[in-house]
């Protein structure tokens, strides 16, 4: 392949993390969850306690996100996803993680993005651009799997509830809102195992790479 930006999008917990290092992996290509810069901006201000609402220190923190140095088990806790969600609506803090996202994804060879902007703003050049999604029930079950596959516990209809909070945020802000992209490939996860939303979405970018008389 001479280059391949591939550009995933979705809610919390449709699966887009787990088929974006998949399709990584796959295709040999680096990968960055764009969400986990949020996190990373929630978690300095909750580990300081400060507050979410302080935009300034938020700014101060996303300019010292390190894309290399991310503690993905460090910022996956439920609490902490909940707080990005809040600082995600920050315009400034946006614009800053945006470039950083986007230097990411120029990189010689491409990339994989995943998060929920991706397609719409930080990449809209990508070679291949997927928003997954699936039921909000479907996809509390499978947070409470999540957390109780490190030892938590949590009530599913809480989670369920968060979610959905979660999704109106996220969708309903007025900067860089969550949807899919004009020319994206819709994937609903709802009823696929991962190996089987893993084997769609491959068969969507290897489309692409036929297209391109690369595969």
């Amino acid at each position: 392949m001479t280059s391949l930006l591939i550009a995933i999008d979705g809610p919390a917990a449709s699966g887009k993390g787990t088929l974006a290092r998949r399709l990584a992996d796959y295709y040999h290509l680096p990968h960055l969850d764009t969400g986990l810069t949020y996190r990373a901006v929630a978690w300095h201000l909750l580990r300081n306690g400060q507050s979410l609402d302080d935009e300034a220190s938020a700014i101060e923190a996303g300019r010292h996100v390190d894309l290399s140095n991310l503690d993905k088990h460090a910022l996956s806790a439920h609490g902490v996803g909940e707080a990005a969600s809040r600082v995600a609506v920050i315009p400034e803090l946006r614009r800053i993680l945006v470039d950083k996202q986007r230097d990411f994804a120029r990189q010689p060879g491409g990339a994989v993005l995943d998060g929920r902007d991706i397609g719409t703003v930080v990449a809209p050049e990508a070679d291949v651009k997927l928003y997954i999604t699936a039921s909000p029930e479907v996809r509390a079950q499978r947070r409470l799997r999540d957390i109780e596959g490190r030892g938590g516990s949590a009530d599913v209809s809480e989670i369920l509830a968060d979610i959905r909070r979660r999704d109106e945020r996220d969708m309903g802000r007025a900067d860089s809102p969550l949807k899919p992209a004009a020319d994206a490939h819709l994937l609903d996860t709802s009823d696929m195992s991962i190996e089987a939303a893993f084997r769609a979405a491959r068969a969507i970018v290897d489309g692409v790479l036929v297209k391109r008389g690369e595969a």
